[in-house]
């Protein structure tokens, strides 16, 4: 007999995958150059030189064992000192080997890191908007998302309906900043503020609650706005990273949990990790991957591009009346919908070839998620389109 649970989820499918879906059978249509594409969050900036030249010294290794053979089960163990060394430098944390483990992603270390410090009827709070994909992330291993309702003013975390869900059943808070689907950078005073309560709470309680900080937008912040390190803030922390953004690379799935050394149980917390893997499959991302990150892990893309992109997109769609909270950074703009329904929102924009994303299943409805990681002179042309979808709103007396 089928596994009924994942048969039900066929009925649940990413509306981000559906709209790009669409925008790929349009534009055989009408040609790529005319279809405006803000659905799927895809890397396009070139990848660093310096990746590209190791990753073609070890295609050419004489030691095809080193290069493609299996990895050990948490990771090449000199990647592993090479990305503590890294965080140490740039963060100034005292993380060592022992404390990091290679992941197929950021979405392979937050399965690893829900699995190693929930049990099944456990909580788990995420804050609104939130990535649509935490809920089969945290649902599927037995443990239960709570969703913290928004604070739509400036997106920041909403400490009142927080304060009122963190119960005794919690054992974990996924955090994700800079954030998909707004673009905030949560602020130092909101990561201290958040850290300190988890700290009084655990007191309370009697038990540990791990703050699971998930990171792949890490490296893409804009001038002026100040991103935390959130680890340094709460000792019972995990951090899950994947070089997907920052060095564009999301094809290679390859990423990272590091343990906070702060933590009384970061070293087992990592070797618990090298046992999940049993039994999820995630065992030993690709060996030459994780040795051609590892020369780079310092470095990012050219990662200007967003800036440069969300500045064009925030201006001309304020200039249009469109409400949106500026955002810190990432390639994501998250304004609010025209109308109150953000699903027969988007469908209209469809009419203009404007791929836009609903925000009802990132806990946030009546906005639409934008993805303006795509070329700038694209942006630019996408404008006409924006300002024809607003005056068919105004025509209509919506808005």
């Amino acid at each position: 007999m089928i596994a009924e649970k994942y048969k039900q989820m066929l009925g649940q499918k990413s509306v981000i995958r559906e709209i790009a879906e669409y925008g790929a059978e349009r534009a055989k249509e009408i040609g790529s150059e005319n279809v405006f594409d803000y659905s799927l969050g895809n890397p396009f900036v070139p990848v660093p030189q310096a990746f590209t030249n190791k990753l073609v010294e070890l295609a050419q290794s004489p030691e095809p064992s080193t290069v493609h053979g299996y990895s050990p089960s948490l990771g090449i163990t000199s990647v592993r000192e090479k990305i503590a060394e890294s965080l140490n430098r740039r963060f100034h944390m005292g993380y060592r080997k022992e404390h990091i483990f290679m992941t197929t992603g950021a979405a392979g270390a937050i399965a690893h890191a829900l699995r190693a410090v929930t049990t099944a009827g456990d909580e788990v709070l995420t804050f609104a908007p939130f990535f649509p994909e935490y809920t089969p992330y945290v649902n599927q291993t037995g443990a239960v998302l709570k969703v913290v309702p928004p604070n739509t003013d400036d997106f920041q975390i909403n400490f009142e309906a927080f304060e009122k869900m963190l119960t005794a059943k919690v054992t974990a808070v996924l955090i994700n900043s800079p954030n998909n689907p707004s673009g905030v950078v949560y602020s130092p005073e909101t990561i201290q503020k958040l850290a300190q309560l988890l700290q009084e709470k655990e007191r309370e309680f009697g038990h540990e609650i791990y703050l699971i900080s998930d990171e792949p937008y890490r490296e893409i912040v804009f001038k002026g706005v100040e991103a935390p390190y959130i680890a340094k803030y709460h000792p019972n922390s995990i951090t899950c990273y994947s070089f997907s953004k920052s060095l564009s690379l999301p094809g290679e799935r390859i990423g990272y949990v590091a343990v906070n050394p702060a933590c009384p149980d970061a070293e087992l917390i990592v070797n618990m990790c090298g046992q999940i893997s049993r039994g999820i499959g995630h065992n030993c991302p690709p060996s030459i991957i994780q040795l051609a990150v590892a020369e780079v892990a310092d470095m990012t893309a050219d990662l200007s591009v967003y800036e440069t992109n969300m500045n064009i997109l925030y201006d001309a769609l304020t200039d249009l009346g469109f409400s949106c909270v500026k955002p810190g950074g990432t390639f994501y703009m998250f304004p609010k919908a025209l109308e109150e329904d953000a699903v027969a929102f988007c469908k209209k924009a469809l009419e203009y070839d404007l791929l836009l994303v609903p925000a009802d299943s990132f806990g946030c409805p009546g906005y639409f998620r934008m993805a303006y990681c795509i070329p700038t002179e694209k942006v630019e042309r996408s404008l006409a389109a924006f300002r024809k979808l607003a005056e068919a709103y105004k025509k209509e007396g919506i808005h």
